[in-house]
């Protein structure tokens, strides 16, 4: 338990300081492009206020993309709490069902995030919204086929366990 205490202890904070920097080059993307916008940079003929815009996008990306693996991370373990408070014991199938569930819901969030944002960069961008909403589909249809794999699995374990049981039983009732 010290190993994961240690790691929750060094992500956590860095979770903090990952989102916090996103949401400052964020804001630095919304303002500061307006007040250059008639500025074109010679050489590569653009806006400067579009390059900015874009350059602290990626930043911002960089940073939410780190953030986001310490949260999975952080998110397994609270997964491993909530699934051993439900009772499910050592199993490991039923919990990947629980953190694809988690998964989808966090994939749900962040593409939720993304695309206000994507939208505001203007409507020649607009197949990045497309390419965004597609990928988050397709992983949380991919998630949600290994959940249903997962769980009629269990259910198919479980039935067979129950038809052996019946069978015993039944035997024991034609033999006594």
């Amino acid at each position: 338990m010290g190993k994961i205490g240690d790691e929750v202890r060094r992500r956590v904070p860095r979770l903090t300081m990952s989102l916090v920097i996103a949401i400052i080059f964020w804001a630095v993307g919304l303002v500061v492009p307006q007040t250059v916008s008639n500025i074109m940079i010679p050489g590569i003929d653009t806006n400067a206020g579009f390059l900015i815009s874009t350059v602290t996008i990626v930043i911002a990306a960089i940073f939410l993309i780190r953030a986001l693996s310490d949260a999975l991370f952080l998110g397994d373990i609270v997964t491993d709490i909530v699934v051993r408070r439900l009772g499910i014991r050592e199993e490991r199938s039923p919990k990947r069902a629980a953190r694809d569930v988690i998964y989808i819901i966090v994939i749900i969030l962040i593409a939720t995030a993304i695309l206000p944002v994507l939208s505001i960069l203007g409507t020649n961008l607009s197949w990045l919204t497309t390419l965004t909403t597609l990928a988050a589909l397709g992983i949380i249809v991919i998630l949600i086929y290994d959940v249903g794999r997962i769980l009629y699995r269990i259910i198919e374990q479980r039935a067979e366990s129950l038809a052996d049981r019946l069978a015993k039983m039944a035997e024991q009732g034609k033999n006594g």
